[in-house]
């Protein structure tokens, strides 16, 4: 696929010592406002934001909720039976199908949450950006690699408060697993593995579709149309992707996700949460290289089960390290060999001097015995306002926000290459000023794609 429009840049990735790093996820973590915009000085924080909902339904009610302090003015569905339903909490807010029609009410409000399905992601969030809007967007931030970087610049140039959905990056767990391994607790890290065991998507057998209770184990995309149900908007739903008939195995609910037109699987939505720690924790960008490996790939169905490896270059004082991620049956040999407990996902970081364990809410530094009596480092990191609440005080004071689509769009840029690499079944050498692959120019049109009809970022 090729693309004659000019491809978004941004500088590689930037060393960073690791007193410099530290620092800066202090600031960033609990900063005052300093320098906010002229949108925002002076504005009494006791006034409430006026905002836009694009997804109500599903993950978009429980963004909602985090965020409905403020005055929500306007609600935006594809489904009717979604919209209806916010609106019994929100009854004086404007109610419509389409996101696009919101905008032409732009001046009504001030921020916007989108929590639309992964393919519109981006859809609904590019035009918010550059009408100046505050945004929250729904992980992962987008649908591919290029939209992230679109994003990415997008969100620079506005200079409005960003946060994605990674709730998890506020709790206090996270924050301890950042200063110990900051600290060198367990010396040099130049190895680190992510699992999860949710096994949703195309599984090679039958019987292991049975063994994980998957219910999608079709082998093929449906061809026959069933009756769209009352009140969706199938046609909008759709949106940029392509066009084909409505049937029950993309919606409702999570379903959509594992189909590749619509989604990218276990790595684009749990990568967001568990490899968020190791981006964090070892200051990581832009990976060199990156390889996978699981069944054969299937042309529509994101797998159940797979890994991928990233090579990640020296970052400042920081060694090189490999990252490796797991999702469903696939597990670290450590695991596997029960080097380490077995929990059902979890991130493990292992350096010269030891290894530490996290899952979500809990960390351990292993082997035990070596930490009998071990001082964790004093909290250098601040405690979060609240993930939801991070976002609407920087939306008010200038403030910075954890999880900005910066930060953000490089997390979503990597997850996203892992899924490439698997698709694609060969090691990826990455160019990410260029969004190439040079060594595999048959991965272009999983790293940007044509569009429907009708349906433009650019």
């Amino acid at each position: 696929m090729q693309h004659s429009e000019r491809q978004p840049q941004v500088k590689a990735s930037r060393g960073t010592t690791r007193r410099k790093f530290l620092q800066t996820t202090a600031l960033a973590a609990g900063a005052v406002t300093l320098g906010a915009p002229a949108i925002v000085r002076g504005q009494n924080l006791n006034d409430k934001l006026n905002i836009a909902i694009i997804g109500a339904g599903g993950r978009g009610a429980a963004n909602t909720a985090g965020v409905a302090s403020e005055n929500i003015v306007a609600l935006c569905d594809v489904s009717e039976a979604n919209l209806d339903q916010a609106a019994q909490r929100f009854p004086k807010a404007r109610k419509f199908v389409d996101f696009r029609k919101l905008f032409e009410h732009a001046d009504e409000f001030d921020a916007v949450v989108v929590s639309t399905c992964e393919h519109t992601h981006a859809f609904a969030t590019l035009p918010a950006l550059q009408l100046g809007k505050h945004v929250y967007c729904e992980k992962p931030l987008s649908y591919n690699v290029w939209e992230a970087r679109v994003i990415r610049e997008a969100a620079a140039k506005a200079k409005v408060a960003t946060q994605m959905g990674t709730q998890i990056h506020a709790e206090e767990n996270y924050r301890r697993v950042v200063e110990l391994i900051g600290s060198q607790a367990i010396g040099a890290v130049r190895e680190a593995h992510v699992w999860v065991s949710r096994a949703w998507g195309w599984h090679p057998t039958v019987e292991e579709a049975k063994q994980h209770q998957d219910n999608v184990t079709l082998q093929e995309r449906p061809r026959d149309e069933e009756p769209v149900p009352k009140g969706l908007h199938w046609d909008l739903w759709l949106g940029p992707a392509p066009a084909r008939p409505f049937n029950n195995v993309y919606v409702p609910g999570p379903k959509w996700y594992r189909w590749w037109d619509f989604g990218n699987g276990t790595m684009s939505d749990l990568g967001s949460h568990w490899n968020d720690l190791p981006f964090w924790a070892l200051s990581l960008d832009a990976p060199l290289t990156i390889s996978a490996k699981g069944p054969p790939a299937h042309p529509d169905l994101a797998p159940a089960s797979m890994q991928a490896t990233y090579e990640y270059g020296s970052r400042g004082d920081l060694p090189p390290v490999t990252l490796t991620w797991y999702q469903g049956v696939n597990k670290p040999a450590l695991w596997t060999e029960g080097g380490i407990p077995k929990w059902d996902s979890g991130v493990l970081f292992v350096g010269d001097k030891g290894m530490l364990l996290s899952d979500y809410f809990k960390h351990v530094l292993l082997p035990e015995p070596q930490f009998d009596g071990f001082q964790p480092p004093e909290p250098s990191i601040p405690k979060s306002l609240g993930h939801y609440a991070e976002w609407i005080n920087a939306c008010k004071t200038g403030a910075p926000t954890t999880c900005d689509f910066d930060y953000a769009g490089r997390l979503t840029e990597a997850n996203h290459l892992g899924n490439v690499a698997y698709r694609v079944g060969k090691t990826l050498e990455w160019d990410p000023v260029n969004l190439r692959c040079p060594n595999a120019p048959e991965a272009a049109p999983l790293l940007r794609r044509e569009y429907r009809k009708g349906w433009s970022l650019v």
